[in-house]
């Protein structure tokens, strides 16, 4: 399960202010954890696990936890601001047979490796050329992880990633706009777009520029830009059928409206799963086992 977005230490960051769906979800997840897991089971978060901003306020929401049954597996989400990628060999010693931080390392369930990273999808957020920055590096760590479980002997991989492992928007690139059967008088309508974004902004590109809603997109035509976006293929998928992985099993797409950002059931011979919270109505994911 993903984003349980835990708030203990800082209650003043709650969540059912988005939606009904996340009025006492802390006793959602504690009932259906309870009822659903037991203590020789193995249960992974994949992200945003806490509003903490360093380990003194996640310490309720960590003690929350680990209270409940079960091995706990973490993935670093995008707003676990107490998670310093570096300093991944440093939680995993504090809080040894208590939590695992599942990040350039690999976690052994059965006879398969838990393999995982944070990921990235592209979201508008900042410029294009930061998130191909990000992307580059997500993926480094996601390698990092298979070689290290591959190089112990294993040979069957469940893929556990934050961020959804494709990308529902899209800039608009030329190649884009050609996919698409746009006129020239489009895509210089959505060029002048962009450049009063940037004026906006002083010049400085910080992402909400004009992108294509792929998601929108008659099925036929998303086969047709699979080329030039990354609707149905990535880096992760990519490495995900490279090594031969089973699943993989992604977060962060919360609220009804995001629930089908990226890929769902069986493609290329992997099988992808959304575990956001209220995706799954904060009850856990029977992945394997």
């Amino acid at each position: 399960m993903g984003d349980p977005h835990l708030s203990f230490g800082v209650p003043d960051k709650k969540m059912d202010k988005f939606s009904k769906a996340w009025k006492g979800h802390e006793e959602k997840i504690r009932r259906n954890w309870l009822a659903m897991v037991r203590e020789s089971d193995t249960v992974v978060l994949a992200g945003d696990f806490s509003w903490g901003r360093d380990l003194e306020e996640c310490g309720p929401d960590f003690d929350f936890i680990g209270k409940l049954p079960g091995r706990k597996i973490l993935i670093r989400g995008n707003h676990d601001m107490f998670w310093d990628a570096k300093k991944t060999p440093a939680l995993n010693a504090l809080f040894e047979g208590q939590f695992f931080f599942l990040q350039d390392n690999f976690a052994a369930y059965e006879d398969y490796a838990l393999v995982g990273t944070k990921g990235i999808c592209f979201e508008n957020l900042t410029s294009f050329e930061q998130f191909r920055k990000l992307q580059k590096r997500e993926t480094e760590r996601l390698r990092t992880s298979f070689e290290a479980a591959k190089a112990a002997g294993y040979r069957k991989f469940i893929v556990f990633l934050h961020y959804p492992p494709t990308s529902s928007i899209w800039p608009a690139t030329h190649e884009l706009c050609e996919a698409l059967g746009m006129s020239r008088r489009e895509e210089a309508s959505i060029r002048r777009q962009e450049q009063e974004v940037l004026r906006q902004h002083g010049g400085r590109d910080i992402g909400h520029n004009p992108v294509i809603d792929l998601h929108a997109l008659p099925p036929a035509l998303l086969h047709q830009v699979m080329n030039v976006t990354e609707v149905l293929s990535s880096p992760f998928t990519r490495m995900a059928e490279e090594y031969g992985a089973e699943q993989v099993i992604y977060a962060h797409s919360h609220g009804k409206s995001r629930f089908h950002d990226s890929i769902h059931g069986e493609l290329r011979g992997v099988r992808y799963q959304l575990v956001s919270g209220d995706y799954l109505d904060f009850k856990p994911f029977h992945v394997i086992g």
